[in-house]
């Protein structure tokens, strides 16, 4: 069962979310926060899977609150859920260390495929976000493949094979898979190359490992 909390200071959305949570049996909404900072507390009570946060909250903002949870709670799966696309918000999310970034917009079913696949281990964009993040990087491709081939040079073979992957939007359990070996070994993998690399979440990760050259964005 993933534990879920939703922060979101409008009552009207937190009812719609919820509504669409509670269609999938693997999902228990265990707590919900009117603001940034009540969310912080209430996830520290609750310990969920998974927190889901709109950006724009009063007392706490739903980025401010991100950045304190990957830091109070570096187990705990973060994902903006906002109507705000703007690029500035983007790249404030992922350098914050949210796992996962989706539109209030999109499909429910994005919803519900979000919260499993940061649960999961893995990260998530919503695509109308991954394919700007994929054009942005494509931008700059060159200078940034040099940087980026630098940086991944302090990891093992091993590492970089498990890179790839993260790269591809496996999660650890399908990475387990398929390199025949423990998931433990793989989140083991994993905690090494976020912190070799210095990046705080899976989504940084797998940019780098992109803008490498590792993988091949879709």
């Amino acid at each position: 069962m993933i534990r879920v909390l939703l922060a979101d200071d409008e009552a009207m959305v937190r009812a719609g979310v919820r509504a669409i949570l509670d269609t999938d049996p693997g999902i228990e909404v265990v707590a919900e926060a009117v603001d940034g900072r009540e969310a912080v507390e209430l996830a520290r009570a609750h310990q969920p899977d998974v927190v889901l946060l709109d950006i724009r909250m009063p007392r706490l903002d739903g980025l401010s609150a991100a950045a304190e949870l990957r830091h109070a709670m570096p187990d705990v799966a973060v994902v903006m859920l906002t109507t705000f696309d703007e690029d500035e918000y983007v790249a404030r999310a992922l350098g914050e260390g949210a796992d996962g970034f989706l539109l209030k917009a999109s499909d429910p079913r994005e919803l519900l495929i979000g919260v499993h696949a940061v649960a999961e281990g893995a990260a998530y964009l919503s695509p109308r976000i991954a394919r700007r993040v994929v054009a942005d990087l494509r931008g700059g491709r060159l200078t940034r493949h040099d940087h980026a081939r630098k940086r991944v040079a302090v990891l093992t073979g091993r590492e970089r094979e498990v890179l790839a992957l993260v790269g591809e939007g496996l999660s650890n359990q399908d990475i387990a898979r398929r390199l025949t070996v423990t998931e433990g070994t793989v989140k083991a993998h994993v905690s090494a190359i976020l912190h070799r690399l210095d990046v705080t979440n899976r989504v940084q990760a797998a940019i780098l490992a992109y803008e490498a050259g590792l993988t091949t964005a879709r």
